[in-house]
This record gives structure tokens, sequence and C-alpha cells, in this order.
């Protein structure tokens, strides 16, 4: 089934529709600009979803462009990455670019400023341009070396690039307005020094470009048209602007601000979440419990229902949380008709039928998806001893527990009725197995309506059970619900996030590979985990569970 693309207009739409009506671009370029530090998560999707699909819409071009303007903190591990999660989500770039690319480009145009006197080298300390700032409310105050010779200053960043000063020694400074209520105008850094090789351009530069420099000249040189930013960077746009202008760039893109997404019980701070590796809070970056892409996908979200999702949510211009819930719904949509239905049993409780005749095996058969009878059947094994599980049994059950108990009839499903009549505990209390009888007329799909029982079980044949772990997942992180300004994130996370229990699953699973999808009856969506699997065992990552209060 095709996907419905563009379900929606949006202010961005909107403004695109206009600007090719008007004439004022016959073809427009949109780029996904992420900085290469760390691994893309679910609010770079909703970016990537916007800006290839905008472009899609009116037969443009979309670029992905690696700002890689500080080598201190990019790795070619996080470039690889990003491309595998545009592709995973969906999307070919039409051409792939590197701000490294442009280094020489824009040291040129820096060189340019200079010569126009509107850039100049500052021996101050980070800490004396920072004092030099201002406020919001005060203005801020020039530099001693604000007025150097344009020589000079030609003289120093030449230097400054021939690696002749230490890092932080030096930088170069536009010289634009002290007293401008945008604190982003006031002479901002443009080059600083690091001695440190670059991922892609190795040891050919010890002076580096600052993000708001490099971004907008990167746009003009790729000709983008419109540049998508969200919201953060809208006091950043006269800077934008300014630059372009000064470096007497040709191309002038448009930047547009958008929200970004925030998802409740969700970081959504590449520093942070990079943190929860780095401290080992997280297993890699691909952890399923990290709203990583790469963690989506090991953890088993579909990029169906991932585009499925960034589309709904739509284009705003003002912030707003998402409940992390709608996600979820829509990865249950997108499984619902997908996932084959099959039975696990994930804390075992072991159940002897004591009137079936023993070693005697019957294959039944199942359905695999009662939702799409495509795709067929299969048959299940089952003799005197099962598994169930182990919150299907109570001693002394509440009223309306209408699963098994002392005296109690229940369906177990593609197969009998059984009544239990007797239980075995351990030295410590606990009940380790079940005793029950079953009724060889009540067999499912024989059109048996002697009489009925409320509870349906599911099980597994005990001799041909197959053993498999299950991680089952919680938010990392829980919402922060005080104002103690003494605790970082870290506080916030949940000590309940992962649970792996160890049970059984029908022996036709045995051939599942990774990243297979399942729907375990009554407890959620599964997939086969690609880090923890291996030929002896199979582990299954839950998704999500089967029912949700959300509604769309």
């Amino acid at each position: 089934m095709e996907e419905n693309k563009h379900t929606s207009s949006n202010f961005i739409r909107n403004i695109v529709i206009e600007d090719l009506k008007s004439g004022k671009y016959d073809k427009i370029i949109t780029r996904f600009p992420p900085e290469p530090n760390g691994y893309l998560h679910i609010g770079h999707a909703k970016s990537i979803v916007l800006n290839f699909e905008l472009a899609d819409e009116f037969n443009g071009k979309t670029h992905l462009r690696f700002d890689d303007t500080n080598p201190l903190k990019e790795d070619t591990e996080y470039v690889e990455a990003i491309k595998e999660d545009v592709k995973w989500l969906g999307y070919e770039w039409d051409q792939l670019y590197f701000a490294s690319d442009y280094f020489e480009e824009m040291y040129n145009r820096a060189v340019l400023l200079i010569k126009k006197g509107k850039a100049y080298v500052d021996d101050s300390t980070p800490e004396q341009i920072r004092e030099m700032r201002g406020t919001l409310t005060e203005p801020g105050k020039e530099s001693p070396y604000r007025n150097r010779s344009i020589e000079e200053n030609l003289d120093l960043f030449e230097r400054m690039r021939a690696g002749e000063f230490k890092d932080g020694e030096k930088v170069l400074r536009a010289k634009i307005d002290m007293a401008s209520p945008n604190i982003n105008m006031r002479d901002p850094v443009l080059y600083r020094i690091y001695h440190a090789p670059h991922h892609n351009t190795g040891d050919k530069w010890c002076i580096y470009p600052m993000y708001d420099f490099a971004h907008p000249l990167e746009d003009a040189i790729e000709g983008v048209t419109h540049s998508i930013c969200t919201l953060e960077f809208e006091d950043h746009r006269p800077l934008y602007d300014w630059v372009i202008q000064e470096c007497e760039m040709e191309n002038k893109p448009k930047q547009i601000e958008f929200a970004r997404l925030n998802l409740t019980n969700t970081v959504m701070s590449k520093r942070k979440l990079k943190q929860l590796v780095d401290e080992k809070f997280a297993d890699g970056w691909d952890d399923p419990r990290m709203p990583t892409i790469s963690g989506l996908r090991r953890r088993g979200y579909t990029p169906e229902a991932i585009r499925a999702f960034c589309r709904e949510i739509g284009v705003a211009k003002s912030n707003s949380t998402v409940d992390v819930q709608m996600l979820e719904h829509f990865v249950r949509e997108d499984l619902k008709l997908k996932a084959p239905r099959t039975m696990a049993v994930l804390r075992p409780l072991k159940v002897i039928i004591t009137n079936y005749p023993e070693g005697q095996i019957e294959w039944l058969d199942a359905e695999n998806n009662p939702e799409n009878p495509d795709m067929g059947t299969r048959k299940i094994p089952f003799s005197r001893e099962i598994y169930i599980e182990k919150d299907d049994f109570m001693e002394n059950p509440p009223s309306k527990y209408f699963r098994l108990f002392p005296g109690n009839e229940v369906r177990l499903k593609h197969a009998y009725f059984i009544k239990c009549h007797d239980f075995i505990k351990d030295e410590n209390g606990e009940i380790v197995e079940i005793h029950c009888t079953y009724d060889p007329e009540t067999k499912s799909g024989t059109g048996f309506t002697g009489r009925k029982v409320k509870g349906t079980l599911h099980w597994v044949e005990a001799t041909h059970a197959v053993p498999a772990e299950f991680r089952l997942y919680e938010p990392f992180i829980l919402d922060q619900e005080d104002d103690d300004e003494s605790k970082t994130f870290l506080d916030y996370v949940n000590p309940n996030s992962l649970e792996i229990l160890q049970g059984f699953i029908e022996p036709n699973m045995t051939n599942a590979k990774i990243h297979d999808k399942f729907q375990f009856f009554r407890h959620g969506y599964f997939n086969v985990d690609p880090k923890y699997t291996t030929p002896e065992k199979l582990v299954f990552n839950r998704i999500v569970s089967l029912k949700s209060s959300f509604k769309l």
C-alpha cells in the first residue's frame, strides 16, 4: 500500500508553494545538515521527513550535508551511522556534502571580510569575550583589539592558519555592533584555533570556522533555496543574513524556523544521550531504550511507523510536547497486519494435564494473524505438559479473576478447556506446578458450545518449547516532577527501564531471523534483537505493548 506522504498543509509548505508560484525559485533545494558528533534521534527524523518529502513533492532536491566544523567532537563513526539512518528511514539524498569540503572557500570569505574592515583578530580569552558581550539588558563592550588595521588582521589571520599560535590564543571575530539588542550580532567569533586532526581533512587545518559562520555559507554554496531550521536558530537568522551579504554570496537561502520535536519521558538532547552512553547507563547508542534512530531500529520500530508519526505531528511555529504513546500508536498500526501472531511464555509455570495420554503429541492448527488471513496457519504441538504464565494462576484469587485457580476452568488458546484440581509448592511456598484435567470435547475449531468459560490463556508445549530471552522496556528517563536544582537529568534515570526474562517460545520460532517481528499473544509486539541473539538463543525486544490508552 502506497504511503500518503502529503496528508496536510503546513506553513513551510505554503511558503514553498508561494515562492514557486511567484517565480522566486524555479525549483527548490532543501538539505538535512547534521553535525557528526553523535547519533541521530527521533527529533532528527522529523527534520529528515520534512526536508526530503518537501523537496520530493515539488520535484526538487535534498542534500545530505555534514556540518563538520568541530574536529574535537566529530567522528567517522557518526558519519556512517547517520548515512545508515537516513537510508533506513527510506530516503536517498541527491548530493552528499561536507562543510569541510568548503574550508578553503570559507577561509577566503573570511579574508574578504577582513579586507572590508568587517572582521578582526582578537587576542582576548574566551572568558573576556563572554564578559564583553554584555547581557540582554546591557550593551556589550568593544574589544581593545577591535580597531586593528586591515593589514595587521590579514597578517595575524594568515599566521593563525599557518599554526603559529596555540589553541585559544587568538580568534577571528566579525565587526558588527556591540550594542545590538540581538546578542548574536555583538561581534561573534568566526574562527577559532584547534590543533586537532579532522576526520575529513586530517592535519591540513588548525583553524576552524564557527557553526554560525559556516552554516549560511554552506547553504549558499550549495544553492539551497529553503534552509529549514528549528526555532532556537531564529535569533541567529540576522547573523546568517549578515554573513551571506557581507561575504558577497551569490545565492541567498531563505531560512524558515519550525518547532523541534519534544516527547514525554524522552531525552532529546544529543549531549545528554552521549552522556548516557559514555557513563555506561546505556548499552551503546543503539540501546533499545534510547530515542536514537538506531536504538528504535534495534528495538523493532519500523521506518513506516516513524514516517507516519512525523507526518501526523505536523510542522508548527510554537514549541509543544508530544505524548510518546502517539509514536507507539503508529508502531502498532504498522505492525498489526504485518507481524505473525504466536505464543510466548515469559515467566513460565509448569502445568501437568493429568488425564492426557503420556507420550502423546498432538499438532493443532493456529492462524498466524486473524486480521490478515493471507498469512495462513501453522501447526503447534500439544501434550500432557505445557507452560503458562505465572500470573495466570492464583491460589486465592480476587473476585472477577477469570484465569486459572483451583476448581476453575479456562480455555487454552487454539487447544482445549482445562480445569485445575491441584498444585505443588516448593520449600519456600512458591507454586511450581499446576495439575489440571482437560476435556477432549472442547477442542478449538470443533464448534463446541456445551459451556462457556471467561478466561483464555496462552501457553507453550513443554517438550518442544524453545528457550528464549525477553527484554521489556520502560522509559529510560522519567519526566522531572520536582524543581530540585541540585539534581541532574541522570538522577531521573528509571531503575526499571529494562527487565530481562527467561522463558519459552513455540518451536516454529526457531527459524526467526534478526529483526523479524512478532505479536506475542497478550504481551505485545517483539523484535529479534540483532546484538545479543546467537545461533543458540533468540533474544526478543518488546517494541510496544498490545494496548495503550492513547487516542489519536
